[in-house]
């Protein structure tokens, strides 16, 4: 079957570092991991700190790390420390998703990517494991008239991450800590079933939630390791084409209770809402909320999840790769 042109395209625009393309040659594990968490999710020089702590994990896993990013019209799979620390510390880096990468490749300077526009790159690439903190998905009253401060009737929002779109077309395994405990996961999970991408919780019947091991919810499928997880992935990616959505509960030590969350998220979500917030504006306002009434609590079960399961997509890299060999 002929390649599709629009990939190739793609391609041509990669500047893969050195290690990364011998890794991929040589069939050896990747994984690919997002930018935008450190230049829009954490403050510096924590976001740093997690980025360098993440990258050790995906080594520490025996796979090679391949951060992904913008810069001046070029997408870069594979940073090295400077690099990092200019993401982290540069004002103005643009936030990238696949609406916004022709943009930002065309405007020059720094672009830092989400989820879709990473697994776009990492499928472009080859890399077939990706890893992030939780993935979008469908905002509280997205599907459902509400009604606002001012008590009048609002129409849907029709909030709804461009992520799940990504997962139903791009055949990337991605691995987090289930959809971000701020959305409607009962419904973002109806919108994976319906456009097929499995969601799979590893170790565990209950879908993970975030920063709680546990979401209440039952896992849709749950496998008891990554070596289970890969073997249902690359049947999967052989036969299906979406992704495949791998979640994997916070470290027990690192979570935050799922009743304290729940309720730090709805006293955020309301005053986001008296403010006038929404689109993209609302889930950063709200995490950085939740991370005030939670004494920074959230924060500590958010760093500790995006390096969790950095650590779980390198063992499942792994695993496919033995696969594959």
């Amino acid at each position: 079957m002929a390649d599709d042109p629009r990939l190739t395209a793609l391609r041509a625009r990669l500047d893969v570092a050195p290690e990364v393309a011998d890794a991929l040659a040589a069939g050896r594990p990747v994984v690919a991991l997002e930018s935008t968490l450190i230049s829009h999710g954490l403050p510096f020089p924590q976001n740093v700190e997690v980025a360098a702590a993440s990258e050790a994990a995906v080594r520490e896993s025996g796979a090679v790390p391949a951060t992904v990013a913008i810069r001046d019209g070029r997408i870069l799979v594979g940073l090295g420390g400077r690099a990092l620390e200019t993401l982290a510390t540069r004002p103005g880096v643009r936030k990238v998703a696949r609406p916004t990468l022709a943009g930002a490749l065309t405007a020059g300077g720094w672009g830092a990517t989400t989820v879709s526009a990473t697994m776009l790159v990492a499928h472009a690439a080859g890399i077939r494991v990706f890893a992030t903190g939780g993935i979008g998905g469908v905002h509280a009253g997205a599907f459902e008239s509400s009604v606002g401060p001012d008590n009048r009737l609002r129409p849907p929002s029709v909030d709804v991450s461009v992520d799940l779109e990504e997962l139903a077309r791009t055949p990337v395994v991605v691995v987090c800590a289930g959809p971000k405990a701020i959305l409607d996961v009962p419904a973002t999970l109806e919108v994976l079933e319906t456009r097929g991408v499995p969601v799979v919780a590893i170790g565990t019947d209950e879908l993970p939630g975030f920063f709680s091991r546990g979401s209440g919810i039952p896992a849709p499928q749950s496998v008891p390791d990554e070596a289970a997880a890969a073997a249902l992935a690359a049947v999967h990616l052989e036969l299906l084409g979406s992704g495949v959505l791998i979640c994997v509960p916070v470290p027990e030590a690192d979570e935050l209770p799922r009743s304290e969350a729940m309720a730090a998220i709805a006293r955020a979500t309301a005053e986001a809402e008296a403010a006038g917030i929404h689109g993209p504006a609302l889930t950063p306002w709200v995490l950085r909320r939740v991370a005030d009434l939670t004494d920074g609590r959230s924060v500590r079960a958010n760093t500790a999840l995006i390096i969790n399961n950095a650590r779980v997509a390198g063992r499942l890299a792994a695993a496919l790769a033995r696969m594959r060999a």
